[in-house]
């Protein structure tokens, strides 16, 4: 019995998706709980396992639709045969009701085209019976997914499209053809040229041969553009970070502030413990363990940065989820480390490289994406000098990393050479003043430089 694949709930304030790709053909055996297909939203990308172990039997959203919860996009049939053929069941029955007409070629003497089609299907290379009369019925022909979804991607009427494919299927390549602004030249040419051989027999219209060569100089300029230029439909989620980002800016009045931080503490202490530690919770001692230990102790002295503007209040939050940017598979993401002061160095390594992992494999759910405090984005890994990092709404601060480069500077009167890193604080100049945000960085740069003081919570 077909048991329907739904568009599941996929979240507070999510009501549709784009089916991303299917994991499964129409034909092919799946168990219970394998994934059959991965949807993509604005925030998360998820995947449908099956309903049941059977066959999948239908597709019915094409890879690039737009589906809404709720929505029915396929089924699995737990009687149907794992070797089943890939073709939808509603084509398959008239070919079946069809092949008594093959053994009888007179009958289709009237209708030549159809004769030869049916004639040449034996062969196992001419379209299947009953298909090649679907177009002079009245009936469109049947077009692929992928010619649907290129249509859907130009703007072709499918209706207008001759299918070249087994049966009068339109193939993505007759889309693309018709999509062609070069593609119909051809039949334009071919009538300039017949009235000008009709005017051979008169010498005094010799000299007008030369009347077709403005004709192709519309088309000229259209090869040279065709693929200089792509037209590439945003994913939800690349939609999503640009509204989100172009919030930020119309509501928030943002600011940053900057200074540097001496590299040097961090870089012996990792030195002189990375092996034990890694030896004991079976994770490497990175940068971000102390930035994130770092970025709390600011933010319990300076709680305004840790603080939201709701209406005409303000929000203040005693708790410390702090959001760390992570390139995922599909962009940019912040995964949220909960209750970072509760956690030790090791549980946040442990946290941010799950929540890595994850993100590159475009596992994260909307729990791990929602409700940071404050957020900490490390440009540097990509080689960043200094940039300007924009607020994550509605938070009110967020802390950017920079590469780490050998410095001098003067220490003890004397020019030394030193790891040194950029930091840059933007926010909310609508909440945070301008001496508070200074004194946060400063806040940080001072146990990034001394690390102890992180331990002894001074």
């Amino acid at each position: 019995m077909p048991s329907p694949i739904k568009v599941p709930a996929l979240g507070e304030s999510i009501t549709e998706a784009i089916v991303a790709k299917w994991l499964k053909n129409v034909g092919d055996r799946v168990e219970v709980d394998m994934p059959l297909v991965e949807l993509e939203t604005d925030k998360v990308t998820v995947e449908l396992p099956s309903p049941i172990a059977g066959t999948l039997t239908r597709q019915g959203a094409d890879q690039g639709a737009t589906v809404h919860v709720g929505d029915v996009i396929g089924e699995v049939d737990d009687a149907a045969k794992g070797d089943a053929k890939p073709e939808p069941k509603a084509e398959a029955k008239p070919a079946a009701e069809a092949k008594p007409e093959t053994t009888k070629p007179e009958a289709a003497k009237p209708e030549a085209g159809a004769a030869t089609s049916e004639v040449a299907s034996p062969a196992g290379d001419g379209p299947v019976p009953g298909e090649g009369t679907a177009q002079s019925s009245g009936v469109p022909a049947p077009a692929m997914p992928s010619a649907r979804a290129e249509a859907t991607r130009s703007g072709v009427d499918l209706a207008s499209v001759q299918g070249s494919g087994r049966g009068g299927r339109i193939l993505k390549e007759d889309v693309q053809r018709a999509a062609t602004p070069s593609n119909p030249a051809p039949s334009n040419a071919a009538p300039a040229q017949q009235p000008a051989q009709a005017q051979q027999p008169a010498p005094k219209d010799s000299p007008k041969p030369a009347a077709p060569a403005p004709a192709a100089k519309p088309s000229a300029p259209a090869k040279p553009a065709h693929g200089r230029e792509e037209l590439v439909p945003m994913s939800p989620l690349r939609r999503r970070v640009a509204a989100r980002l172009v919030e930020a800016q119309q509501t928030a009045a943002i600011l940053t502030t900057f200074n540097e931080v001496d590299m040097s503490a961090i870089y012996k202490l990792r030195a002189a413990y990375k092996q034990s530690f890694s030896d004991k919770h079976g994770v490497k001692l990175g940068f971000m363990s102390f930035f994130v230990k770092a970025a709390v102790s600011a933010l319990r002295a300076f709680p305004a940065v840790n603080a939201e503007i709701r209406g005409d209040e303000i929000v203040f939050k005693h708790y410390y989820d702090i959001g760390v940017a992570v390139g995922g598979g599909k962009g940019l993401v912040v995964p949220v480390v909960r209750a970072a002061d509760g956690l030790s160095f090791a549980e946040v390594e442990k946290e941010i490289g799950r929540l890595g992992t994850r993100a590159r494999d475009n596992k994260l759910t909307l729990e791990e994406l929602s409700g940071g405090t404050f957020t900490i984005s490390n440009g540097g890994v990509y080689g960043s000098m200094l940039s300007t990092p924009i607020l994550n709404p509605p938070q009110s601060g967020i802390l950017g990393l920079h590469n780490i480069v050998d410095r001098p500077v003067a220490v003890n009167g004397q020019v030394e050479i030193r790891p040194v890193m950029y930091l840059a604080l933007s926010y909310d100049h609508r909440l945070v003043d301008g001496r508070e945000a200074v004194q946060f960085l400063v806040h940080i740069k001072e146990r990034i430089e001394a690390p102890e003081r992180l331990m002894l919570e001074v």
